[in-house]
């Protein structure tokens, strides 16, 4: 199991539940910081020592206080880290839970494994060590199921391209014109609308406004 693990969280009934979940596992002396900057010296630092970190479990959003951060939040906090240790395992424990965010997260800042801060998390926490110690990747299972529930309809470019167009205020009829203009097909009138009440229809929506809202609180646009 894991011998040196970093924990980056600034709230302390979380870090009292990530005790209890280390302590379970027979993990001994987990290191505790509340600020991102504090994590990426103490990572840098072990490095300089010799005794690097195994792992990083660490929230995506930390409350501003008086102490000004360079550093303002779990994505630049990986990210900084990947830098100065690319083989550190990573694991976010937070209450984020739209699929884009996660996705990025996992394809382009590779961390090993997520978890949501909800109902049974801690059973889910030592799930997630358990597997990125054996070298696997992990989601919780709430959020495989909400993934799953969000992706009844697969968003193509072109998909993203209308409901963009309409957020920006774009009226339906015009938005031929801007698919034309960036070569995005098929651009007509009538290709238009039919992905669109394709895409409410999947969804059980009616309304062109309920497809935007969905889109924006699942991170699609």
């Amino acid at each position: 199991m894991f011998k040196r693990i970093l924990i980056a969280e600034d709230q302390e009934t979380q870090n009292i539940s990530l005790q209890t979940t280390l302590a379970d596992l027979s993990i001994e002396k987990p290191e505790y910081v509340y600020y991102c900057d504090d994590a990426l010296t103490w990572i840098k630092n072990s490095i300089r020592a010799e005794q690097p970190y195994d792992l990083l479990v660490t929230d995506l959003s930390f409350v501003e206080d008086h102490n000004k951060q360079r550093i303002a939040g779990g994505v630049e906090l990986i990210q900084a880290a990947k830098k100065v240790q690319p083989s550190l395992k990573i694991l976010v424990f937070s209450v984020e839970n739209k699929s884009a965010v996660i996705d990025m997260l996992f394809k382009e800042l590779h961390i090993d494994g997520y978890v949501r801060k909800a109902r049974h998390d801690a059973q889910y926490l030592k799930l997630a060590i358990n597997a990125i110690y054996n070298d696997k990747k992990y989601l919780s299972p709430d959020l495989k199921l909400a993934r799953k529930e969000n992706n009844s309809h697969d968003f193509t470019d072109l998909d993203i391209a209308i409901i963009s167009q309409l957020v920006d205020g774009t009226p339906q009829k015009n938005i031929p014109y801007y698919l034309q203009e960036n070569n995005i097909k098929p651009s007509g009138l009538s290709s238009v609308e039919k992905r669109l009440n394709l895409m409410k229809e999947v969804l059980g929506f009616s309304k062109n406004e309920q497809l935007i809202a969905y889109c924006k609180d699942v991170g699609i646009i």
